[in-house]
């Protein structure tokens, strides 16, 4: 008994002394001190940059108060806890999460800000700095007197990587071997044995260091693509706006995503006011009938024929009421050019005869949900291709108000000729002379979320008279979705109005994500189902955390992935999605995963709630 009980103990503590080795980075130094390297240590590379900003806002940053975050062109921003729990940052650059003096993951954006430490946010050419110059492992210092960032990319940023990657491989190994008992776990435990190898060779060797190490990192990555098993019954989309002008070229299209095991296909089919298939409404309203680019083919008809032979389901990517960025009278068939008077205004410019672009959204024009003519043209759009084409779905996107990052003139949106009589008709003012602390303001902020669910309400009946399977692209975070965007998915789940939410989370963040869809796990209703947006692809993110975006969704049991988008879905990730997550031939193999009560490495949960009336899958 006694040697057993040894035996225990010097398990635990071989145990939790690999934990420590792994994370042995002082993530309780601080980013604030200058850093020295330490004996045998190895300097990689060394690059300085001056910080713009610290924690900016809408006073202290004026060129970036109108972005999310307050993050503007080409600024290197930090952000420490004095900020507030995230960066609330957009998906136009990149960030480094700091623990201590340590870069622990990198994020795309929307990072959570640590205690310790802090997130360095770069857009443009200091996105660029940041890509160059920071990686998992990178030391940091901060001098708050010269505002100046320092990089120390050494050998032990190198040997962090990978004992983070190694252990992080290993507890993904051990989840899915106590969700199944039948996971074949050879190959992924293979590849997590060389990289350890690797490192005792680093160890041993220290004049080779960073050749042992990048092979080590080039194991645990091996072993993180290899780990996930194939889920039947799991949604596997990809969003994609078509370029391809000829059948052979929609073919060769759709073999890759069958590669890459995709199974739904969400075909961007109006855009920036324009068909892709010659549309009857479009003409009768005087609009340009077909995008330009496809005159002389129906490249829709042509998609769905095609993607049915190979068991691929088609759902319309619909841009509700976004008209795409090009000057309205730039061609006199233009959507505004023709009806100027549907087009969304700021109170800023409520007199203008024309609509007013989202400087936060590329300059683009918004229609106007409370416009009744907006809303028939928009159903008799949808109409015409679930009647002609028969697809298996609408994915409503843009389905919201123009983004106001404020209350601000500038900022708000709604103020058309036509939603102001009709507020005035039923309240007795005019919005425009209403501000944020005035009672009606809330009145406001409901009229215009009802205009949007209202017709959400519309189209998810039209489904259902159809058996058209219908779902909306949200913002995850509830609040924010019906402040910034009058956009009230709550009541549209609560009302059965659309079959399944598609949000895209705008992160390269595992963290992140789990929060997010909590959030939104929260908030709808059981029946309506969740499906994950994941734009890893297009921000250029690793391999890596694709695969941990993907295990995350696993651990929460939802509905599936949709990968933004088909344009940045290069072969590196097609490989990785192809080497098991993805690839049906381990589905014989595989039983669908179940999840136990206690696993290895489970998912946060939601605190439960008094008169909780929503479950999980």
């Amino acid at each position: 008994m006694k040697l057993k009980n040894i035996l225990i103990i010097l398990f635990i503590a071989f145990a939790c002394g690999i934990r420590a080795f792994a994370t042995e980075a002082d993530t309780t130094d601080s980013m604030f001190k200058p850093y020295t390297l330490k004996k045998g240590e190895i300097l990689l590379n060394q690059s300085k940059r001056q910080v713009d900003l610290v924690n900016p806002t809408i006073t202290t940053n004026k060129s970036g108060g109108i972005f999310p975050g307050a993050r503007g062109a080409n600024q290197l921003v930090l952000y420490t806890k004095d900020y507030g729990e995230r960066t609330n940052t957009n998906e136009f650059g990149t960030e480094a999460i700091i623990e201590g003096n340590v870069v622990t993951e990198l994020s795309g954006a929307d990072s959570f800000i640590p205690e310790n430490g802090g997130v360095i946010s770069g857009h443009g050419v200091a996105k660029k700095w940041i890509t160059e110059n920071i990686t998992v492992g990178t030391r940091i210092y901060y001098d708050e007197a010269t505002k100046v960032i320092t990089t120390f990319t050494t050998s032990e940023s190198l040997l962090f990587e990978a004992r983070k990657k190694i252990d992080e491989a290993r507890n993904m190994v051990n989840y899915y071997k106590n969700t199944n008992p039948s996971y074949d776990w050879d190959e992924p435990n293979d590849y997590i044995k060389d990289a350890e190898n690797y490192l005792k060779k680093a160890a041993k060797k220290p004049e080779e260091v960073q050749k042992y190490s990048h092979l080590a990192i080039n194991a645990a990555n091996s072993a993180l693509k290899s780990v996930i098993p194939y889920k039947n019954n799991e949604f596997k989309g990809v969003w994609l706006r078509p370029t391809e002008t000829t059948e052979e070229a929609i073919i060769q299209a759709i073999q890759k995503l069958k590669k890459a095991g995709i199974d739904n296909i969400i075909l961007e089919t109006y855009f920036h006011g324009r068909t892709i298939f010659p549309s009857k409404t479009m003409e009768k309203y005087g609009f340009i009938a077909q995008n330009e680019k496809f005159n002389g083919l129906d490249p829709l008809k042509i998609w769905i024929k095609e993607a049915h032979k190979n068991n691929i389901k088609i759902h319309i990517w619909f841009e509700t009421f976004y008209v795409g960025n090009q000057t309205p009278n730039s061609n006199p068939r233009n959507i505004l050019a023709v009806k100027p008077e549907w087009g969304n205004k700021t109170r800023q410019f409520y007199e203008s005869g024309n609509a007013t672009p989202s400087q936060s959204e590329h300059n683009g024009y918004f229609l106007d949900p409370a416009n009744p003519e907006v809303q028939k043209f928009l159903q008799e759009l949808i109409t015409e291709i679930i009647t002609t084409y028969k697809p298996d779905g609408i994915n409503l996107d843009y389905i919201r108000y123009p983004q106001s990052v404020s209350t601000a003139a500038i900022s708000s949106w709604g103020f058309t000729e036509y939603a102001r009589t009709d507020f005035y008709k039923k309240y007795g003012i005019d919005p425009v002379k209403l501000s944020a602390s005035d009672p009606l303001w809330e009145y406001w902020n409901i009229y215009r979320r009802t205009q949007v669910t209202n017709f959400v309400e519309k189209i998810g009946k039209l489904g259902k008279s159809t058996n058209t399977y219908i779902t909306a692209a949200i913002f995850p975070d509830i609040k924010k979705a019906r402040a910034y965007k009058q956009q009230d998915w709550q009541t549209w789940s609560a009302n059965n109005y659309v079959n399944g939410f598609t949000p895209l989370f705008l992160t390269c963040n595992a963290k992140t994500l789990n929060s997010m869809i909590l959030s939104i796990l929260a908030h709808k209703a059981p029946a309506t189902e969740l499906y994950a947006g994941l734009f890893v692809t297009f921000m250029g993110g690793s391999e890596e955390d694709l695969i941990r975006e993907i295990h995350e969704i696993r651990k929460l049991d939802i509905g599936g992935v949709i990968l933004f988008d088909y344009a940045h879905l290069d072969n590196r990730y097609v490989h990785t999605l192809g080497t098991r997550v993805f690839n049906p031939k381990n589905a014989s193999k595989q039983p669908t995963i179940s999840l136990p009560e206690n696993t290895a490495e489970p998912a946060l949960v939601v605190p439960k709630k008094k008169n909780q009336w929503w479950i999980f899958k």
